[in-house]
């Protein structure tokens, strides 16, 4: 099995069940005869675009919301309680292992006003293209919060 085979596959584990975890994902995909690292399946995972949604205290793999569903902050809002700014650099603090989950949505997007993130476990740094841009994602951010 090739690896768009392999990432069809995640997708359709995805839709039809709440996985929790990596190793729930592994272990479907041995059940379909498909051995594969962690560092392969994090990489599948990370192209593939997977998000963790939460839902009466748990959390579960879902495939990214369409685009045209929701803008790339308003789905930052939806992790992120707090937002700081330091020139041009924003500061999203949110629950503990969902810093990466936000930079892999800017990462996907892409916007022009960011150049960059820097995630650590419950910090995201983003660095902005300028002072402007960072107050415009800031206030874009803060409108979806509470």
């Amino acid at each position: 099995m090739n690896k768009i085979q392999r990432q069809e596959l995640i997708q359709t584990m995805i839709r039809e069940e709440k996985i929790r975890t990596q190793a729930e994902i592994q272990q479907g995909l041995a059940r379909h005869g498909i051995s594969v690292t962690q560092t392969t399946l994090s990489r599948d995972l990370r192209e593939l675009g997977l998000v963790k949604m939460h839902e009466n205290g748990s959390s579960y793999y879902a495939l990214p919301i369409q685009q045209e569903e929701m803008t790339f902050t308003q789905l930052l809002a939806k992790y992120a309680y707090k937002v700081e700014r330091a020139s041009f650099i924003l500061v999203l603090h949110s629950e503990l292992g969902e810093a990466a989950l936000m930079a892999n949505i800017i990462d996907i997007e892409k916007p022009t006003t960011i150049l960059g993130t820097l995630a650590g476990a419950d910090t995201l740094l983003v660095i902005c293209r300028d002072e402007v841009a960072a107050k415009q994602v800031e206030a874009e951010i803060k409108s979806y919060l509470d």
